[in-house]
């Protein structure tokens, strides 16, 4: 019959089946290029390497070699079966593989996850072992730190030059503890009494001495001055704290500074230091240049009156206003 190959002998029935069988044999051979494509899709989205595709197409052109020349039914139909039997089994086959690569893969993600958790302080080399090793590695490490306790900083090696969050926290929190601690302390000297022996002038010297404290200013202190010398001189009783001027080591101190500040400044005037406020002369040899004097003059209150009118006559032709900026290098007395 038309269509068939020259040895076929069957019958006209058997014509039927064999046209059916090959519309089976088309329909089956659609459903295969189908899974193909499915599986190169698979493969493609996992990264392997595409299996050869060949092998349907030689088992294909098998069957239609060896169905040719078949004289019954009974075994066409074998041959079919045999056929699609071996088709499933190759499929079945590269879908076996598949699955295979992606589970190797995921066991290499696992280990390598592994080995940056287990070897994160270790200095090993061998990286590159399989499993078991990293497992046995693991096992060993968890052994030396259950016998020499938490791993920490190799002692002997220096880090202080690196930055540490907690040791800078330290630090600072040390660092405000003293400054508090330091300004308790300045609290405390402020707060300590100060004898001051100081001399009322109008042209001639009247000494006194009165008690204040360290953190006072020169406007406190002269306030404590007008209250002492007010029972003996009208002068001083009539007029306000801002004409009172005291004039220490031949400068005239401003009424904003403190005993504290010259103090702890060591500020000096023209003739002596400005933190000392008793009165001391200096028993050493006036011929020895090398060593500085240290004597300490009774500071004078003027009244501001008194010293517009005298101011060109010593011995407050020599005073000028305190300057902290400006250093004396050595002192001078009268006219030297």
């Amino acid at each position: 019959m038309a269509g068939m190959g020259d040895g076929y002998v069957g019958t006209a029935q058997d014509a039927v089946r064999i046209r059916r069988l090959q519309k089976q044999r088309d329909a089956e051979r659609r459903k295969i290029e189908e899974l193909k494509s499915k599986s190169a899709s698979v493969k493609a989205q996992t990264g392997l390497l595409q299996f050869g595709s060949g092998t349907s197409e030689i088992l294909e052109t098998a069957f239609k070699k060896e169905t040719i020349g078949l004289v019954t039914r009974e075994e066409y139909v074998e041959k079919r079966v045999t056929i699609k039997t071996k088709i499933e089994e190759e499929e079945k086959e590269k879908l076996q593989k598949i699955q295979e690569e992606e589970a190797r893969l995921e066991s290499e993600k696992r280990l390598k996850k592994k080995r940056k958790t287990n070897f994160r302080l270790s200095f090993s080399e061998g990286l590159d072992g399989t499993e078991e090793e990293v497992e046995e590695s693991t096992e060993s490490e968890k052994l030396v730190k259950q016998k020499c306790g938490k791993l920490g900083k190799d002692p002997t090696v220096e880090t202080s030059f690196l930055p540490d969050s907690e040791r800078e926290a330290e630090e600072q929190a040390e660092r405000e503890r003293l400054k508090r601690q330091w300004a308790i302390e300045q609290e405390m000297i402020k707060n300590e009494p100060l004898q001051i022996t100081y001399s009322y002038w109008d042209g001639r010297g009247h000494r006194k001495v009165i008690k204040v404290r360290k953190g006072d200013t020169i406007g406190a202190f002269l306030r404590a001055v007008q209250q002492q010398l007010s029972p003996d001189f009208r002068e001083v009783r009539t007029t306000s704290v801002e004409n009172l001027l005291y004039v220490k080591e031949d400068l005239i101190i401003p009424h904003q500074h403190s005993f504290y500040e010259l103090i702890i400044n060591k500020a000096r005037g023209k003739s002596g230091p400005l933190f000392h406020f008793d009165v001391h002369e200096d028993v050493r040899t006036i011929a020895d240049a090398t060593i500085e004097k240290d004597e300490s003059h009774a500071g004078k209150v003027v009244e501001r009156h008194w010293y517009e009118k005298n101011k060109h006559i010593f011995p407050a032709s020599r005073w000028e206003i305190y300057d902290a900026t400006k250093k004396w290098e050595r002192y001078t007395i009268h006219g030297e």
